[in-house]
């Protein structure tokens, strides 16, 4: 019978290992995004990008420290638990659903969430939005610990949710890596 409780902090520390990564990734600044199946399909470009701490941390390991670009990347890897993307382009307008987007936004309201930015542009008749953009971010002792964007317009949105220590400045060097070329060209210049 003693056999067994020799291996009992082994096994501990075996179990520990293995559990302490998700509760890493379980924290409250990471939301419940909806996997939207059915907008792929009508999507005529769609992202979907979600990465866990052993990705961001492989890509910071693979990157070049002396390049100054990849170093700054690594830097702010570093401090990230996940990140989630999900964006959606259409053929019409409003063809996403606004009561997932609601739901989101419902997740924000809640303890440690603070909005940063609200920016509404009023459009049409039927009372429809040009253009949405909400930013989050999630506050622990006066820190930075999450980040999410909510960014719609009729034929498009993006949801953007970033887990773990943030520099905001970070942020900027970041958009580099994870927004398409193309897409970095039609972002505002930095400050």
């Amino acid at each position: 019978m003693n056999a067994p409780r020799q291996h009992t902090p082994l096994l501990a520390a075996v179990a520990a290992c293995l559990i302490l990564p998700l509760l890493a990734t379980a924290c409250g600044s990471e939301l419940t995004l909806p996997s939207f199946p059915a907008l792929k399909e009508h999507a005529t470009e769609s992202v979907d990008v979600t990465l866990g701490w052993m990705p961001l941390h492989l890509m910071g390991w693979i990157m070049n420290d002396g390049d100054p670009d990849s170093a700054q990347v690594k830097k702010t890897l570093k401090g990230l638990k996940s990140v989630q993307i999900r964006s959606y382009q259409f053929d019409a307008d409003y063809t996403y659903p606004q009561a997932d987007l609601d739901r989101l936004r419902a997740q924000l309201a809640a303890p440690g969430w603070s909005p940063l930015v609200q920016v509404r542009k009023r459009g049409d008749q039927d009372g429809h939005d040009k253009e949405n953009v909400d930013i989050y971010v999630s506050l622990e002792d006066n820190k930075v610990k999450g980040l999410v964007i909510i960014a719609c317009e009729p034929r498009e949105f993006t949801i953007v949710n970033i887990v773990g220590s943030i520099d905001l400045e970070q942020i900027a060097g970041l958009r580099k890596t994870f927004v398409p070329p193309a897409k970095v060209a039609q972002l505002p210049p930095q400050a």
